[in-house]
């Protein structure tokens, strides 16, 4: 077995598959310490290599596209230093970092592993239940539903139309930007009904607007990769506008009678569409802002 270790953390390989545990060290990010240890099969990777820095160098494992949930729900959008990818190297390690990203290469080679994207994730990402805590709110994932209970510091829109819970078939599919302590982030979460709209994360009841703590904003990136594991993999997705309608001509989202409400349910309903028609009154919701926000209360009940 190849092995490096470095307070980065420490990459193992044993022919079949490279073993990635971050380090313990206090400047590790939060992130690569919550995501854990990652079990990389070779089939995923497309190649290693070492890349020379000033005083170190640094180990760069690249994935085949479409083979991780995590790259693909962060696009290439992960702050260098919490890329699990990556390990830095101390100068004097360099010899042992190359040996390993030589075996690599080797059994790459020997295996004959192709560098062409792949059509199914071959990593699982992060297990669930996963609940992350943002400056907007909390965002939780079971495996079949996630659901967004807002802070108190979210907009009254978003207040005014409750916690968001939506099933894992309305998705389309998981937006993600990183709250990089200069501009704001989001996660985003599209669904059928929402994948036309151009409402501002602060505003939309189906994300949330990251503007907080940047480090802990970045774990909602958990979450993502999470949903997206289990949303259908990217080749197999149909055109845009294929997944419109059924085989009726209509959409399925308008075909669900809502579900009846009880008494309690209905007084909740009445009171949250009268704060957003208040709000609507008060200019503080354009018309489409008040037409988008009212649908999702509907929905909700």
């Amino acid at each position: 077995m190849a092995e490096i270790s470095q307070r980065d953390g420490t990459w193992a390989f044993d022919g079949g598959t490279v073993r990635i545990t971050p380090g313990l060290h206090r400047s590790v990010p939060l992130f690569r310490q919550t995501y854990g240890e990652i079990a990389v099969p070779l089939e995923a990777v497309a190649g290693v290599v070492l890349e020379p820095e000033r005083k170190r160098g640094r180990l760069r494992l690249r994935l085949r596209e479409g083979a991780d949930p995590l790259l693909q729900a962060t696009g290439g959008r992960l702050p260098d230093a919490a890329d699990p990818y990556r390990l830095a190297v101390d100068t004097d390690r360099t010899g042992v970092a190359e040996y390993i990203a030589e075996e690599i290469r080797r059994a790459l080679l020997l295996d004959g592993i192709p560098k062409e994207p792949v059509k199914a994730y071959l990593l699982p990402g992060p297990p669930v239940p996963v609940s992350v805590r943002s400056s907007d709110g909390t965002a939780s994932f079971d495996g079949t539903q996630v659901r967004i209970d807002w802070s108190d510091t979210s907009e009254r829109v978003k207040r005014a139309t409750g916690p968001r819970i939506i099933g894992l078939g309305e998705l389309v599919r998981v937006e993600w930007l990183p709250n990089t302590g200069h501009e704001d982030g989001f996660l985003r979460f599209v669904t059928r009904e929402t994948v036309f709209s151009k409402l501002p994360p602060e505003k939309d009841p189906y994300a949330l607007d990251l503007w907080g703590n940047a480090r802990r904003d970045l774990l909602t990136a958990l979450v993502a990769a999470a949903v997206t594991a289990r949303l259908p993999h990217p080749s197999t997705r149909p055109a845009p506008g294929d997944d419109a309608v059924d085989g009726t001509g209509t959409h399925p989202a308008h075909s669900r009678p809502l579900p009846p409400a009880g008494s309690d349910h209905h007084d909740v309903l009445l009171r949250r569409l009268r704060e957003l028609g208040r709000l609507h009154r008060d200019g503080i919701l354009t018309d489409e802002e008040f037409a988008m926000t009212k649908a999702a209360v509907l929905r909700g009940f």
